[in-house]
């Protein structure tokens, strides 16, 4: 397994990541998903990322049950949860607000059975609550030693840049990574995020790599249906062209290696990225995944993919003059 840094921090991170989103599947079961922890700490993952309303609480549960145990040390594994979305109807279990946040991370403390949280995410932007409330809350549980490093999940350019001037201006922390989506068939962070995430040096970890199974040869076998698939993880039928996938399937069987593994070693190409998270249902999903980090694409193999994609995203216009070389950038907050 490879490793690198997060953004300009310390924290090292294996390039595969395990993700602990599972559906309420009454098929699945904490005994199947902690088979999948178990091999994905045999194949040398060293991070595990979860949220407090990943299956209610459950998928936390499942993680800790795995990583408490008595064999392993609680200082080789980076575990980072989430919080914002709701908990309950009740008007405090939900956002960013301090109050959500402190109670937030007993909660998925105790359900994780540790101490800390090497990485605590903000799961979505919150516009109802001051910006400089969640900043100080976030740096009041680093003080504390509840979290080591916080970061952000789905926020926009603007959002980013904000809460890298306002963490600043109040003297404290900022987060160090942001968590966005990203595959070969949703590519919107090439246009901004890219920009702003190389500019303040934050890391990027990826979720969905695999487009929620489009990105599968279990698509291409007729395995899974795929009007379900999309409705399921709420991607615009205008945006999968299945020709195409069918051709990236043929390309990754020409260079020996499956669909799914030429997918995460094309988001790995990009050394801004850190981490991929990916999900499994059975221990050989892992191992397959895990494969993906041996993979390396030549040139040629990027331009192939490329003129099967025909999907790169354009800059708007405005960006085309190249900005930067008419102004100083540092300049601008």
């Amino acid at each position: 397994m490879k490793f690198r840094k997060i953004g300009n921090s310390g924290l090292s991170v294996s390039e595969i990541s395990f993700g602990t989103w599972f559906p309420n599947n009454p098929d699945e079961n904490d005994h199947q998903i902690q088979l999948c922890i178990g091999e994905a700490l045999k194949s040398g993952i060293n991070h595990f990322d979860t949220a407090d309303v990943y299956r209610e609480g459950k998928s936390e549960k499942a993680l800790g049950t795995v990583l408490g145990d008595e064999n392993y040390l609680r200082k080789d594994f980076v575990i980072s949860s989430k919080v914002y979305w709701p908990r309950s109807r009740k008007p405090n279990d939900f956002g960013l607000s301090r109050k959500n946040i402190l109670d937030s991370i007993e909660r998925s403390l105790k359900r994780l059975k540790t101490d800390y949280l090497d990485i605590y995410y903000c799961h979505r932007f919150d516009s109802q609550t001051s910006l400089k409330e969640t900043i100080n809350a976030m740096d009041y549980l680093i003080q504390q030693g509840k979290i080591l490093y916080w970061g952000t999940s789905v926020w926009n350019s603007a959002q980013l840049e904000r809460v890298q001037y306002n963490a600043k201006i109040l003297g404290a922390r900022p987060p160090i990574v942001e968590q966005a989506r990203y595959n070969m068939i949703d590519r919107y962070i090439e246009v901004e995020i890219m920009d702003t995430i190389k500019f303040h040096n934050i890391g990027l970890v990826i979720w969905s790599p695999l487009s929620g199974g489009l990105l599968t040869q279990d698509l291409i076998n007729n395995r899974i249906d795929l009007n379900r698939l999309l409705k399921k993880n709420r991607i615009p039928k205008s945006i999968v062209d299945i020709s195409r996938i069918i051709k990236l399937s043929e390309f990754a069987e020409s260079l020996g290696i499956t669909l799914s593994q030429l997918a995460i070693s094309w988001i790995l190409k990009n050394k801004e990225i850190n981490s991929v998270i990916t999900g499994a249902t059975n221990p050989n999903h892992v191992i397959n995944n895990v494969d993906a980090s041996d993979v390396v694409l030549s040139n040629s193999s990027i331009k192939e993919i490329e003129s099967i994609l025909k999907n790169k995203p354009k800059k708007h216009s405005i960006y085309r003059n190249n900005v930067d070389s008419i102004m100083n950038r540092s300049n601008i907050i």
